[in-house]
């Protein structure tokens, strides 16, 4: 039986990969102590791998596909394919930024004021491309961690991970430039890519992690509706596309179904009242496709 390699972030990424996987449809399950989680399709083997790591090991074919940073792609230059770009983290759902932060009250407001300074940061590779595109020389030391207590005494400047800025205002350091978004990615093996049964197992997969982070932003709505009421209804109820109408058992009544943002449940559900819905019912999503 063919099957195909995946994948899957170890550390900050790990646990929101297995919830999402699981809303997907999987029905995945991590010992602690291994590396190996089980997963209830024989078509697939999950491996678990640091994301700094991963975009390594699938353009050398040891994995078919996986799941990492688009940081860690710049960051080692893999040769692979992107398959889909899933906005997803530990916490949020927004992109983080790869910055160059210095101290507060010192003198480096851009990136030409880098030159001859002291960088610490994990991403090398990023960082010394970064300064090579602005014709700046700076000496870039790998960082292990805690990389914003290093300026100014063990470092002039850093360039860490960030999605807010607090952890680096809270150090005292601040913004002067990004030299990378990012965002989770799913990618691809290109020998495995051109393997018909591995190119169409990874695209579904994308097709159903795509699906989940659609419904995160999204509800069901479900609500009756006499016939002299529908068109009222209908002219103020927004929809994934045109919601569903089912005629009841009741004469004269319908039931009505559709998809909205979530966003605009809290203003609408007052307005459906007064035209007339009854039994309205929010339910949330597990996929939306489509």
């Amino acid at each position: 039986m063919p099957v195909l390699r995946l994948g899957l972030p170890k550390g900050s990424l790990e646990e929101t990969t297995y919830e999402m996987l699981r809303k997907a449809g999987y029905k995945i399950r991590a010992d602690a102590r291994s590396y190996y989680p089980e997963i209830d399709d024989p078509e697939i083997e999950c491996i678990l791998i640091r994301a700094q790591e991963m975009a390594r090991y699938v353009e050398e074919g040891m994995l078919d596909a996986g799941l990492t940073g688009y940081d860690w792609i710049v960051e080692t230059g893999a040769n692979v394919v992107e398959v889909a770009e899933l906005i997803y983290g530990k916490v949020g759902r927004k992109p983080l930024r790869w910055v160059v932060a210095v101290p507060e009250d010192c003198a480096i407001n851009g990136p030409k004021d880098l030159e001859g300074k002291r960088i610490a940061t994990e991403a090398v590779g990023m960082t010394k491309r970064y300064l090579e595109k602005h014709g700046v020389k700076a000496i870039v030391e790998f960082s292990w961690g805690a990389t914003e207590v290093k300026p100014p005494r063990l470092a002039d400047a850093i360039v860490e991970i960030t999605e807010t800025g607090s952890s680096l205002r809270a150090n005292k350091l601040r913004i002067i430039d990004t030299v990378c978004t990012t965002t989770t990615r799913l990618i691809a093996n290109r020998e495995a890519w051109e393997d018909p049964f591995k190119r169409r197992k990874t695209e579904r997969i994308a097709l159903l992690l795509k699906a989940v982070l659609a419904a995160e932003k999204k509800v069901g709505l479900m609500l009756n509706v006499s016939k002299d009421n529908l068109p009222k209804v209908l002219a103020i109820l927004p929809a994934l596309h045109r919601p569903t109408v089912s005629p009841l058992a009741e004469e004269g009544w319908y039931a009505l179904i559709t998809v909205i943002d979530e966003t605009v449940v809290r203003e609408l559900i007052p307005d459906l009242l007064q035209a007339g819905a009854e039994g309205i019912v929010e339910y949330s999503l597990n996929k939306v496709v489509g």
